[in-house]
């Protein structure tokens, strides 16, 4: 059984462990990097300052929030001095001198980086596959196929697979429209995406602005409290973080709720899912009704548009952000005779087929002929996305969905984009909304794989979303 972040503090407070041998305990495992779940282990001697400093604080009693947890932090989190590579040949020989604003605060707060996960380049996937650094491995196995390697779910499927693998206490992942929620249910583990705005995009390489949210994925929902308090902040640097009241997102954390909390579940999300599926969901039903919960059918208007809005819409605002990439100012050059076939040349060869297509797909809808049919089109019905979650929201305290169409499948399984793209159906919707939600581990599939259910809630109300799913933990009392 993993220990909670709880847990450990109690250890190293009592001294039943030291910093440095908790630490060493995770390294060994992360060095082996069984899954491919890391792109770089962060060498001892780099952290061993770290680590000193932290025992001082134990022994002296005055211990930090996160101090001396080993974490995994996805490599698309600008780390100085170490290098991020998003996971893209282009960025292979990056090393930023500066640190993202969540990864200041991580380290703020006494935690020790293991490594930079794997993670599908740029962010774009939804399986770990389009990695330059080859896919990660999903820890679980089916039952009936024993010798088949799994996905983790993408991109954040390095980070989930760390986790999940025990090579790390909890990692840093980011979502854009599913990528900390999707491979935390394939993978077994709790994925926390904030409320847009909540956590600063400063520091991580961009995928689509208006959608990358920075969150943790860990092994409990308390973790995911413990990770929140800490990145959960202000940033005046990020013109899209939110200057709001912030809460103690652990404290209360099992308390019971004051108001009888209703929870719509929508039917168009319920239409073509497997009865394992099915299962996750009406068991939740039953354990969550002993506690004063209603449940209520509801049915969004929207759902059917929303992947084709996303792919609309997250490959314009890629094909713009990666536009800096040329191997002139950013990335690997490549040789050319002049500066039109080094910039060809390097970004040919740089980037990956998933990332290119969604650049040719995004540079299409933004054009001239294009913008109004597809792109403006496009964010009128985000709109309609977000008011369609709103009317939703007025009715009901919180949204409770599948997190996926399926359990983990196996690596090559999904090459066409198209069905790819559809593994994200349940947790696009969110992300074009901006809202919060969290994937719990449900149950296992007939086949003996993890399966997860989701918690949507309202803007900036991660505290009451994190209630109802360590609720919803402790009853479902899920075991690996």
């Amino acid at each position: 059984m993993k220990q909670s972040i709880s847990q450990i503090k109690n250890s190293l407070k009592k001294k039943s462990i030291s910093v440095e041998e908790l630490h060493d305990e995770f390294f060994k495992k992360a060095k082996l990097n069984y899954n491919n779940a890391y792109n770089l282990i962060t060498d001892k001697a780099q952290n061993k300052s770290l680590i000193n400093e932290s025992q001082k604080r134990y022994d002296n009693s005055n211990s930090l929030p996160l101090d001396g947890i080993p974490l995994g932090i996805k490599d698309l989190f600008c780390t100085k001095g170490v290098r991020t590579t998003a996971s893209s040949k282009i960025l292979s020989n990056f090393t930023p001198n500066y640190e993202s604003f969540v990864t200041q605060q991580l380290l703020n707060n006494g935690s020790i980086f293991i490594g930079k996960n794997n993670c599908d380049e740029f962010a774009m996937g939804s399986s770990n596959e389009t990695s330059h650094f080859g896919p990660v491995i999903n820890p679980w196995k089916n039952k009936n196929e024993p010798n088949n390697n799994l996905v983790p779910g993408g991109s954040s499927g390095g980070s989930a697979a760390a986790v999940a693998e025990g090579s790390c206490v909890a990692s840093m992942g980011t979502d854009t429209g599913g990528s900390i929620r999707q491979p935390a249910s394939l993978c077994g583990i709790v994925g926390l995406k904030p409320t847009f705005g909540s956590c600063s995009r400063w520091g991580i390489v961009a995928f689509a602005s208006s959608l990358d949210q920075a969150g943790p994925l860990t092994n409990c929902v308390e973790d995911a409290a413990h990770i929140l308090n800490s990145i959960n902040k202000y940033d005046f640097n990020d013109s899209t973080s939110s200057n709001h009241k912030r809460d103690d997102y652990v404290k209360d954390l099992n308390k019971k709720f004051e108001k009888k909390i209703k929870i719509g579940i929508p039917s168009d999300y319920l239409k073509d899912v497997s009865q394992d599926i099915l299962n996750q969901i009406e068991n939740a039903k039953k354990v969550l009704s002993q506690h004063d919960i209603e449940f209520i059918d509801v049915e969004f208007t929207t759902t059917e548009y929303a992947l084709s809005t996303y792919y609309i819409l997250a490959p314009a605002e890629a094909s713009s952000n990666l536009a800096r990439y040329d191997g002139i100012r950013y990335g690997v050059r490549e040789k050319g005779e002049n500066l039109d076939d080094i910039y060809l040349n390097s970004r040919t060869k740089g980037f990956g087929d998933e990332v290119k297509r969604r650049i040719l797909i995004g540079a299409y809808v933004l054009s001239a002929g294009y913008y109004d049919a597809y792109y403006r089109q496009a964010q009128k019905v985000r709109r309609l996305i977000k008011n369609d979650f709103e009317r939703i929201l007025r009715d009901v305290d919180f949204i409770l969905t599948p997190t996926t169409p399926n359990e983990a499948f196996k690596i090559g399984d999904k090459l066409d984009p198209i069905s790819m793209y559809k593994n994200d159906i349940y947790t696009v919707p969110t992300s074009l909304a901006g809202l919060p939600g969290v994937s719990i581990p449900s149950g296992l599939s007939s086949n003996g794989l993890p399966l997860g259910i989701q918690f949507i809630g309202n803007y900036f109300q991660e505290k009451k979303l994190l209630q109802l799913a360590a609720l919803a933990e402790k009853e479902l009392a899920f075991n690996e």
